[in-house]
């Protein structure tokens, strides 16, 4: 079979059906998980796709933030995506969509409301697992260029000159 001749896993029909059932956050398909408005997507090497969606959303519930989107996230916890993490994220994950159920959902994701989610978290915050992911957002997250702007920071200021000439005094609110 040509590379020509292969079918795709999911068409892009496919894909949008699956983001807009249920209002999905996450749409999880065979190798890849994709934001609800299909404008991205992140492709699994080591981990299984809804492990990676477990893990995005549990991500987005331990660091809030409306204004930034889940590609960030996704950006964010990728580096769990290696064989040899694979194994401590999955019983991670497995461990977290238990607790989930000992709170009468189905699984972590299906948790629908976000109190319920960072219920189940904070039963759990003890672990080392939660200690690792939630250690690994503060630079994974906040160490994206383009997540910056979103919080108003401009970056570095020591190459231009210090903050007294750049923002020192630009307190609008005082």
């Amino acid at each position: 079979m040509t590379h020509q001749e292969r079918k795709p896993a999911l068409t892009r029909r496919q894909l949008l059906a699956r983001s807009m059932a249920a209002g999905a956050a996450l749409v999880v398909g065979p190798g890849f998980v994709a934001g609800r408005d299909a404008a991205w997507a992140l492709e699994t090497t080591a981990l299984q796709p809804k492990t990676m969606a477990t893990l995005i959303q549990m991500a987005r519930d331990i660091y809030p933030h409306d204004q930034v989107g889940d590609e960030f996230y996704a950006v964010a916890v990728k580096g769990y995506d290696t064989a040899e993490a694979a194994p401590a994220v999955e019983a991670g994950i497995a461990a977290l969509d238990a607790a989930a159920r000992g709170k009468g959902h189905a699984d972590y994701l299906s948790a629908g409301w976000e109190k319920d989610r960072v219920a189940i978290l904070r039963g759990m915050e003890e672990s080392a697992f939660f200690q690792t992911v939630r250690g690994g957002l503060v630079t994974g997250l906040y160490n994206q260029k383009a997540v910056w702007p979103i919080f108003g920071y401009e970056g570095e200021s020591f190459s231009h000159g210090g903050y007294i000439d750049r923002g020192f005094d630009d307190i609008a609110w005082l």
